[in-house]
């Protein structure tokens, strides 16, 4: 039995198979893909090769104009604060050393003076100019100087953060703005599916899930960056707040050791009532 069903088996394989002629002619190609006109194999992507940025953007709609202007804002604020948040601009070395040999000496009319020149914009001359206009307007002279100089970098410290908590709260908006972008987005292909049909509802599927997802995206693209930039910011103020304080700590160490301690006050006596002696 298995001797009869082998040459069946090659006899099929031989006549199913025809044997290749190469003078026969030249080989034919691949049958052409029914898919495509003239054969050409299809590319999901062929349809994204002219698609730009811009065409992105529209496809986002309102809530996309919204956030190209915030970014716009928030690189104008990245670029202002890495200009301004410098070491070298709010801690001038030149200053500093004017400012220890006025108050070494005790002049404070001097390291006002120092305080108001070229560097009258940095950080330690604005809180010292401050502390020692308070100086002089207290009825406590130098005494006053060290809660004057904490209360004026308190200040000054604010003031810094001010420009910097933009950036923050850029980053918080960023995200909430693409969310509301996604969300009108969703509505919109939702309401696509419940009143149209057809190739109509495809199209206007496809656009309303566009703008959602280029709004998601643009809410990452512009809180990822602002929120790396608020840290860093953070950090180099803080950093440049330490400095200055101890530098400033200094200063004060030499009217204090200038200024004498005030006397210790004598609690006051209850006047004797005279007694009438009989």
């Amino acid at each position: 039995m298995t001797a009869m069903v082998l040459p069946l088996l090659l006899l099929a394989q031989t006549t199913g198979a025809p044997p290749a002629n190469p003078a026969s002619g030249p080989a034919t190609g691949p049958a052409p893909n029914p898919a495509t006109p003239g054969g050409a194999p299809s590319d999901p992507t062929a349809g994204l090769a002219g698609v730009s940025l811009w065409d992105y953007i529209k496809d986002g709609g309102l809530v996309s104009y919204i956030m190209i202007a915030l970014s716009i804002v928030a690189l104008a604020l990245i670029i202002r604060n890495a200009l301004y948040l410098r070491r070298a601009r709010h801690l001038p070395l030149e200053l500093a050393q004017k400012l220890d040999m006025a108050m070494a000496a005790g002049s404070l009319d001097e390291a006002s003076r120092a305080c108001s020149g070229e560097h009258a914009d940095s950080f330690l001359a604005r809180v010292m100019g401050m502390a020692i206009e308070r100086v002089r307007r207290s009825a406590f002279g130098n005494l006053e100087l060290r809660s004057a100089v904490e209360d004026a970098g308190a200040a000054e410290t604010e003031r810094m953060h001010r420009m910097n908590d933009f950036i923050g709260i850029i980053a918080a908006v960023g995200p909430m703005l693409g969310l509301l972008g996604t969300v009108v987005g969703m509505i919109g292909a939702f309401r696509t599916i419940g009143t149209l049909t057809g190739a109509a509802r495809s199209t206007q599927l496809a656009t309303f899930m566009s703008m959602a997802l280029v709004n998601t995206a643009e809410g990452l693209i512009v809180a990822i960056p602002c929120t790396i930039m608020f840290a860093i910011y953070r950090r180099r103020i803080e950093e440049i707040v330490d400095d200055s304080s101890r530098v400033m700590e200094r200063l004060i160490s030499h009217i204090s050791a200038a200024t004498p301690a005030p006397a210790p006050r004598q609690a006051a006596r209850p006047a004797a009532r005279e007694v009438d002696r009989t």
